[in-house]
């Protein structure tokens, strides 16, 4: 009853199954990759990166070409265009006594910088033949490199117009953006929308890089005035294409991916889901009854996993014990009530039918009965609740002596009590719950015949061992194992209930203590051991 309302309580709120969260984190696990395939901006940005550095270079070499024909024409400075700015020169024959080397590092960022819209178109102009010249020169060596690099050269006079370039010589770029500033001197670079010649694959559509192109403009200097501008793109390497030179390294990582994925789930399904429902099972099995659930798990995946069994089953068997013990309980209980009960019952049934046709004495017979039973009834339900609390009593962190413990007995108790040693040792236990199991031994020695008790005690790392002895008449062999059994005694007769050493036991083991009966040579001696204060 109690486990169904359980489940109805922890029904009320939805909740993932554990096998939901293993599956959902493992989709997370192999979806991480090609989720990585969304956010390769950082791979992407070098790949323009590179592009940029090897535009910079074959632009650098057909500057350093250009400008040596300019040189060799005997162009005058008149025809050149903007002087350069302070700090740059003619890369081969600098007059400015600034460093040898200028290197120009790659600038482009795809993450941060803008890009433009497709380069405009060129528009009609009219190019100096000298320059003309030159550029009809360097034609074959633009085409050449070309047809290596894949990239396109625009080769511009000091004003802007293409005098080698393909289809555009004799048209003017000086409007545009990049070409401006190279022209003023500045080396520049953009990236702006490509125009491409067919149709990309839908996959490329991932990919921002694939929609850009790289532009760079590199001006020319010459006896410190711009020259001219070389002007080079070129569409960056891109990371599909990449990927699809790399499918059998990509396939592998895949295959590895998945292997791995499955293996972390058979690991997690052996060493934790399953030992995991296998434990809710023996739990179910258990709270119906069955006594045969309660043993270790066939396997327990983790040690944390083994501790938790562990813990459970010793949880379960001492729940179980402890059921046990409360039905061997009730059924003493109900004996150990039955008889007296019994005896009033018939006495007074006798009293009630016949007490008219008896003479005095054998009323009274009867009705001392009834109060002897009653009595006993009385003591039985006293020294019950006496070992209920005592088995549900908490350590108070208090602390005593024998001799503190001694002196609140009373002071009519029916034989001599003497402390041989350890009188003042501390015992971590109340002064009222040490004159308790005091007294109950005492009491016990009373009654089988004992005239002195004498007590002893000895502390050792950190625990304490009392002996009580006595000179009674002592427990015999067949006895001695049932000794601490609620109820048992051997002197009914005399009005013994059985529970004293029941309650001398629960209120030592509530104090982490324990007793035993140890050998003696004369009557009776218990061993008791409690921690030191």
């Amino acid at each position: 009853m109690r486990l169904t309302t359980s489940r109805k309580w922890i029904g009320r709120k939805w909740r993932p199954r554990l096998a939901t969260v293993v599956v959902a984190i493992l989709i997370l696990v192999m979806a991480l990759p090609l989720v990585g395939l969304f956010f390769f901006r950082l791979y992407e940005n070098q790949l323009i990166r590179q592009t940029e550095a090897e535009l910079i270079a074959q632009g650098a070499a057909i500057a350093a070409i250009y400008a040596q024909d300019v040189r060799d024409a005997g162009i005058p400075p008149d025809k050149l265009g903007a002087p350069m700015p302070q700090g740059s020169g003619d890369a081969s024959r600098s007059v400015d006594p600034a460093p040898l080397y200028r290197p120009i590092e790659p600038r482009l960022d795809l993450a941060s910088d803008y890009v433009l819209p497709t380069r405009p178109a060129a528009i009609s102009a009219t190019a100096d033949p000298t320059f003309v010249a030159i550029g009809a020169r360097l034609s074959g060596i633009l085409d050449a490199t070309q047809k290596t690099t894949l990239a396109g050269f625009r080769l511009l006079d000091p004003k802007g117009v293409v005098i080698a370039g393909r289809n555009e010589v004799g048209q003017s770029l000086g409007e545009v953006e990049e070409v401006r500033e190279a022209l003023a001197g500045h080396y520049a670079s953009a990236l702006r929308l490509r125009i491409p010649d067919q149709p990309a694959p839908p996959l490329y559509s991932v990919s921002r890089g694939t929609k850009v192109r790289v532009f760079v403009a590199l001006p020319v200097a010459v006896a410190g005035q711009v020259a001219g501008v070389v002007y080079v793109s070129r569409t960056p390497n891109n990371i599909i294409k990449h990927l699809y030179g790399e499918r059998g390294k990509v396939t592998l990582a895949a295959i590895a991916i998945l292997g791995g994925t499955l293996l972390i789930g058979l690991v997690f399904l052996r060493t934790v889901s399953r030992p995991i429902y296998a434990l809710i099972d023996r739990t179910e099995r258990i709270a119906a009854g069955d006594r045969a659930a309660i043993r270790p798990l066939d396997h327990h995946g983790t040690y944390e996993m083994a501790e938790l069994s562990a813990a459970f089953l010793d949880m379960a068997e001492k729940l179980q014990a402890r059921s046990d013990s409360i039905q061997t309980f009730a059924t003493h209980v109900s004996h150990e009530l039955k008889s007296p009960l019994t005896a009033i019952q018939g006495a007074a049934e006798l009293l009630r039918d016949s007490g008219s046709a008896m003479d005095e004495a054998e009323r009274r017979r009867f009705s001392d009965n009834i109060v002897t039973d009653a009595g006993r009834l009385n003591l039985l339900v006293r020294r019950l609740l006496d070992l209920a609390r005592a088995e549900n009593l908490a350590p108070s962190g208090e602390s005593t002596s024998l001799g503190a413990a001694l002196a609140l007995l009373p002071a009519d108790i029916r034989l001599a009590v003497r402390v041989e040693a350890g009188g003042e040792i501390g015992l971590r236990m109340s002064a009222e719950n040490a004159a308790i199991v005091l007294a109950n031994l005492i009491d016990n020695s009373a009654r089988h015949g004992a005239t002195l008790v004498s007590i002893a005690a000895a502390s050792a790392s950190g625990k304490a061992t009392v002996l009580v002895s006595d000179d009674g008449a002592g427990i015999s062999p067949s006895n001695r194992a049932r000794i601490f059994e609620p109820f048992f005694t051997t002197r009914r007769d005399s009005g013994g209930t059985g529970m004293g050493l029941g309650i001398v036991l629960a209120l030592l083991k509530a104090h982490d203590g324990m007793i035993r009966l140890v050998d003696s040579e004369r009557g009776t001696r218990f061993e008791i051991i409690l921690p030191t204060a």
